[in-house]
Order: structure tokens, then sequence, then C-alpha cells
């Protein structure tokens, strides 16, 4: 754990995102909504932020994951469909999921098991990202595999780059953010995915989060004009009872009918074993549970090929297939200047690159 904590401490520069906190050398980090209070020579709870000399030390200048992956997988289904986001993720995360996918670039600070992801450490510039993205034609970047939040520094450097040569971004997040985050990111960030992982107190505490914070960040996310598309993975025994579910639905359906809702499949991973795998028939309730509540545009997902109609966008006004799903692969996109082309229906989305 030391030498990979020590390896990334030396792979940091002074942040912006911090204020100071009293009289000492202790600052406030304002990173995430957790607002660390963090004394000289300590972490905040995402371990990779830190005090140094009563400033903020916070990741910058590499990367430990780097790939081009369909903007369905993020999954967004309505940005640019069909078109590549080269992904990029550092490490470290202000929430601790039992049930996380990515615990090995997440975790680290936390978990011994995790030190295995200093491997995976690349040093890069942001304009190597930017030529990385032209090479592979992705029309999107998006910061990824562990929580954004806590390397907005870091992204605002890479987006500011993406906007220049008109290249479109996006944040994956647990949306555990703060005003001062979100407007320094706001004036280069395309799109946003929050992950609305329960509607219950109880569960957002045992992941290291409160769930006030993350409603409070998709009204914040939707008010500033950032696109939007909130995922909640259903766990059995967790989240998927019908009154969770129609709460989630009902509270976006108050922000706005017109965000995406994707329901979608667990598979058990890291520590959490026990709960079996979603069962498509739970997808299919969610979703209905989504329209019934007003979403007009609800999918289900993580389950590759096997939800149906639920992977495929159709218009709210007259119900006419728009764009036919397979997975992460686009069949058939209809869909053209952002409207339908059978009524004439604006779509809500990002459609043009």
């Amino acid at each position: 754990m030391t030498d990979l904590m020590g390896s990334l401490d030396k792979l940091t520069q002074k942040g912006v995102l911090f204020q100071p906190e009293g009289t000492g050398s202790a600052v406030r980090c304002l990173a995430c909504a957790h607002l660390c209070h963090i004394p000289e020579g300590r972490r905040g709870i995402c371990k990779v932020r830190f005090n140094k000399g009563g400033s903020l030390q916070v990741p910058w200048g590499y990367v430990a994951g780097l790939h081009p992956d369909p903007i369905e997988k993020k999954p967004f289904n309505h940005v640019l469909p069909g078109n590549l986001a080269l992904t990029f993720g550092m490490l470290g995360c202000n929430f601790h999921c039992e049930f996380c996918q990515n615990w090995l670039s997440s975790q680290v600070g936390r978990d011994i098991n995790s030190n295995d992801s200093i491997g995976y450490i690349q040093k890069i510039t942001p304009q190597k990202i930017i030529t990385l993205a032209r090479r592979v034609g992705a029309e999107v970047i998006a910061s990824s595999y562990n929580e954004p939040l806590i390397t907005t520094e870091w992204a605002t450097e890479v987006f500011s780059l993406a906007k220049e040569n008109a290249i479109k971004t996006a944040y994956v997040s647990n949306g555990y953010a703060t005003r001062e985050a979100l407007e320094m990111i706001k004036p280069y960030l395309t799109a946003y995915k929050i992950d609305l992982k329960s509607m219950q107190e109880h569960n957002y505490r045992s992941l290291g989060g409160v769930l006030k914070n993350v409603l409070e960040t998709i009204r914040m996310v939707h008010e500033m004009g950032i696109w939007l598309e909130i995922v909640t993975l259903v766990i059995p025994g967790f989240n998927d009872t019908n009154q969770e579910l129609w709460d989630a639905a009902r509270y976006i359906s108050s922000i706005s009918r017109d965000i995406p809702w994707h329901v979608t499949a667990y598979h058990p991973d890291y520590h959490k074993q026990d709960a079996p795998t979603t069962p498509i028939a739970t997808l299919q309730r969610a979703a209905e549970i989504g329209q019934e509540a007003g979403l007009r545009y609800v999918y289900a997902g993580n389950i590759p090929g096997k939800a149906g109609s639920l992977e495929d966008t159709y218009c709210p006004a007259c119900q006419k297939l728009l764009i036919k799903r397979v997975g992460y692969s686009v069949m058939e996109n209809r869909i053209s200047a952002g409207k339908c082309p059978f009524c004439g229906e604006s779509i809500a989305g990002i459609w043009e690159i």
C-alpha cells in the first residue's frame, strides 16, 4: 500500500477546489459533498487528495485506465449514439461500495488487494489524450472507472483542451458533488451520468454517503443545463422493492420527464457475492414503474441483447421506433436533427457532433 500511495503522491499538483480552514494549516476540500476537513499531512476520504504544507495536493498527469468504448456502455443513450467515447480513469473514490465492479481502481488506500493497480499507472499529458481520441475516432472523452469528482482539476485540464478540439466530454459519476466542483467543470462538460444507488438513507450510509447530497446533485446538474442521464443498479434485496423504485422514478420525473433512466442488472462482485444476478423480470418491472411515473425514456441494461425493446429509443409522442440497439451496438438510428422523423417531436439529447 505504501509504495502505491507514494507513487500516486508524486503524481499530484496543488489543487483549486479547497479553502483554508481555521488559523492553522488545515484545509477544507471542495471536490465532493464530504467536504473533508484535512489537517496538515492527512488525506481526505478519497485517499488521493492530501494536505501538504497547508495546500491541497490533487491527482495530476496520469491515467490508470484509458480505452475507447461505445458511448452506450457508459451508459449514455442520448449522446451521439453509435459513437466512441475515449474513457480515462485515475485512482481513488469517495465511496466504498461493497458491490463495486471497478474496486481495483476505486479502493486504493483502503483495500490492500488494490495494490495491483500500481501496474496500471501511465503518465500522460492532456494533449496525448486528445491525440489518441482523434486517432481512434472518438467524438467524446469521458472520465470514468474511478470517481471523476475527486480528480476534477485534472479533468478540467483535459476537457478544456477537448473543447478547443471540438470533442465532447462526459462524467460517469456517483453524483456526490459540490456546487464548486460543478461550476469548475461546467464550461467544459457536455454530459453527466449519475448513479442513483438507492432511495433509502441507510443504504447510502452503508456506501459512505448521504442520499440528499446525490439528489441535490441531480437537481443542480439539470439546472446548470448539462445533459443528464441516471442509472440505478437494481440489486436484489438492496433496492429492488416497488416502493423504492417508485421513489426513484418519481424523483427523477419531478426534475424532468426527459431525463433518461437506466435500470441495470447487478452481477455479484467484490464483497457482495450473496445477492443473485438481477432477473430480467425485475428490470422489466422497474422500467414499467419508470414509465408509469411519467419518464419518457426508460432503459434496461447490463444484459446485452436480452432486454428487448427496453434497449431501444421510441418517440414519446407517436411511439415509433427511433433507435434500434442490440447491447451496446446501434443497429438503426432514425432521429434527424434531434427530431422524430414521423411526427416531428423533439427528442431530448445531444444528437449532433
